[in-house]
């Protein structure tokens, strides 16, 4: 969901002779890893069973439209979403989307790095979990030591992902989901209520649907991959083939670890961040194998940071590109280092996320914290996606006969959808989370509309406000 700008823009023009195909099966792989994760499965395993619902709904209004629009757009303009929505908006909003891409990672660092606090103390001392100052410690040594191993150009990272998924993802997810139906069958009670008339969740207001925003989220990045539609043979047929198959995958890495959550820790003691490990150790405790907690917790760890590593090289890299061509950023911000690595970009972005995890050691309730971040970098995020399906509408009525390998069926349909799921949660973000109990809202409205409002929309209109024409290729 990041590198695209990077590697569109660098990407030489496809050949009959340079064309490689590849099989929908594949991209259906490629789509799952890029997508599916265990870090929400606590945030959802909060619903119980009513978890299935509120995983389905974001993936037919979000997910589905999301994947073949952007499929569509990928067939037909090379450049990733900067082109797209410069094409379909103007150059200005190709901008703001490119800049969103990037910027969401700001609070997406702290959010993800304070799963691998909490889940590296169940390697320690389980007591840290709930420790503002750990956490904020862990965030700041793990993204220094990130950006330290990525501006020396390190090759190779990028495959760190890709094993993640095994690691990180499948191995913990398939054994947590095995232990769970083993805990059920020793004759223990389901933590939470496993009946029908608890499919649906309970309605206590905007409140109560306030951690849906975080399946938006999770479901992200489905842009990234739409590149690759090209690379099918047939790709009317096969992508939308691919999709099905992805999202089958998709739900239930998601739906079955967050049901097993669920069947083990009570929602009243789950943390969000460290809600994986806890049923871990809780059904390791019940099978007399707690020895296994840290070694499930290094594995998760270990894919979490090599997750970050990709990421930390991927829209750093396209935002630069972008900006050294049209000159929207400064000179300083343009630089690269011997490696040709955007170091100072880096180093910025690392000073902003430094002060942003100092928020753990100061706001008691860790999961709070957690919350609040991830409301942030799906908000931020949410922008570049309502931008992208208004440029997709426009596309298609402005460039009708522009050649495009895949044609999303209903597009306008699809865009409308998509645009109206997108803006509602981007809304419904503004809403305290029941969780929060009595936080004050003042104070969480001020944080999440300063973040996503200030970080997304300000930031970026101060720079192309103040651009100046010898910024354009400052620092080639």
């Amino acid at each position: 969901m990041s590198a695209e700008a990077e590697n569109q823009a660098s990407s030489p023009p496809k050949t009959a002779q340079t064309m490689k195909y590849i099989s929908w099966v594949a991209l259906a792989l490629m789509t799952t890893s890029s997508v599916a994760s265990l870090r929400p499965s606590p945030t959802m395993a909060v619903y119980g069973l009513a978890s299935i619902f509120l995983y389905i709904v974001p993936a037919l209004v979000f997910l589905l439209p999301t994947a073949l629009v952007s499929a569509e757009l990928a067939s037909g303009w090379d450049g990733g979403v900067f082109n797209w929505v410069s094409q379909g908006l103007s150059k200005p909003m190709g901008f703001l989307a490119v800049w969103c891409q990037f910027a969401m990672t700001i609070f997406y660092y702290p959010s993800l790095l304070g799963f691998v606090a909490s889940t590296l103390a169940y390697v320690i001392n389980p007591d840290l979990a709930s420790s503002g100052l750990w956490t904020a410690i862990v965030i700041m040594v793990c993204y220094w030591a990130g950006v330290w191993v990525s501006s020396r150009g390190t090759s190779g990272v990028a495959g760190l992902a890709s094993g993640g998924l095994i690691i990180g993802t499948l191995i913990p997810g398939a054994l947590l989901v095995i232990l769970g139906i083993a805990f059920l069958g020793q004759g223990n009670e389901s933590a939470a209520p496993m009946t029908s008339d608890h499919l649906l969740p309970a309605w206590a207001g905007l409140s109560s649907l306030v951690l849906i925003v975080n399946n938006f989220l999770s479901y992200s990045g489905m842009e990234m991959n739409a590149v690759h539609v090209s690379s099918l043979r047939k790709p009317g047929k096969e992508f939308p083939r691919a999709m099905f198959l992805a999202m089958g995958l998709v739900l239930l890495i998601f739906i079955l670890p967050a049901l097993a959550i669920s069947w083990i820790v009570p929602a009243e003691e789950l943390s969000l961040t460290a809600g994986v490990m806890q049923a871990f150790d809780a059904v390791f405790a019940a099978f007399d194998s707690q020895w296994l907690t840290p070694i499930l917790g290094i594995m998760l760890v270990a894919a979490s940071l090599g997750g970050m590593l990709t990421w930390l090289a991927g829209p750093s890299r396209g935002l630069l590109l972008i900006s050294r061509r049209e000159g929207y950023l400064p000179p300083f911000l343009q630089k690269l280092n011997k490696h040709g690595v955007q170091q100072n970009i880096l180093v910025t972005q690392g000073l902003v996320t430094t002060v942003i995890a100092l928020a753990y050691a100061f706001i008691p309730d860790v999961s709070s914290v957690y919350w609040i971040f991830s409301v942030i970098t799906t908000q931020v995020y949410l922008i570049m996606y309502l931008l992208m399906f208004v440029a997709a509408v426009r596309l298609r009525r402005s460039q009708p006969d522009h050649p495009r390998g895949y044609r999303a069926p209903m597009l306008t349909g699809l865009c409308g959808v998509g645009f109206a799921a997108s803006l509602a949660a981007l809304l419904i973000g503004f809403v305290p989370s029941s969780q929060f109990g009595g936080g004050s809202v003042g104070v969480y409205l001020a944080i999440v509309a300063g973040g996503a409002l200030g970080l997304g929309l300000l930031v970026p209109w101060l720079f192309y406000r103040f651009r100046k024409p010898s910024w354009k290729e400052a620092a080639a």
